[in-house]
């Protein structure tokens, strides 16, 4: 396959990810969570991400989280949300690319560990924002809402990037 054929797949496939995750914003936006804590959330989009970032690599899934978070925030938020989902958005990644380096972290403890950044990273910009340590009172809820959401979220991207089929040129470790 000469190269500017594979550089279109490629193309092509982070933009049906790109696509996918908004899909999964959109639906994540109509289900209402019985909690009464705000800010919790499915997180269902970072299953792109997980998925990009094992299947190609950090800038991949780094470039469609953060169109997806900016683009979500503008069709089903506000700027508020934006601001707030990019602090999470960078924190979880950055903690997700640490836990893929580290050889005692599977694809599921990576999610977890990307579910909880993502929770704190929301939760540092709380605290700055209000400017009072009460909101810090979250923390429990938050932890425990990000592990099992990272969990879920590590489980299903295990089992799609199973289902992806094995292309060697698109696949770059």
């Amino acid at each position: 396959m000469r190269y500017g054929q594979m550089k279109l797949k490629k193309m092509t496939f982070l933009g049906m990810i790109l696509a996918f995750a908004l899909i999964l914003s959109y639906v994540e936006s109509l289900i209402p969570l019985p909690i009464p804590v705000p800010g919790i959330k499915l997180g269902l989009a970072n299953l792109a991400v997980v998925v990009l970032l094992y299947r190609y690599g950090w800038m991949e899934a780094l470039t469609v989280n953060l169109l997806r978070i900016v683009l979500s925030g503008f069709l089903f938020g506000n700027l508020s949300i934006i601001i707030y989902s990019l602090a999470g958005g960078i924190v979880s990644f950055l903690l997700m690319i640490l836990a893929k380096k580290c050889p005692a972290f599977s694809i599921l403890g990576v999610s977890v560990i990307g579910g909880i950044g993502h929770n704190m990273g929301q939760l540092v910009l709380a605290v700055l924002t209000v400017q009072t340590m009460e909101v810090a009172y979250y923390f429990v809820v938050l932890l425990a809402a990000g592990t099992l959401t990272g969990a879920v979220i590590g489980i299903c991207s295990d089992k799609v990037l199973a289902l992806l089929p094995k292309d060697e040129d698109m696949n770059r470790k």
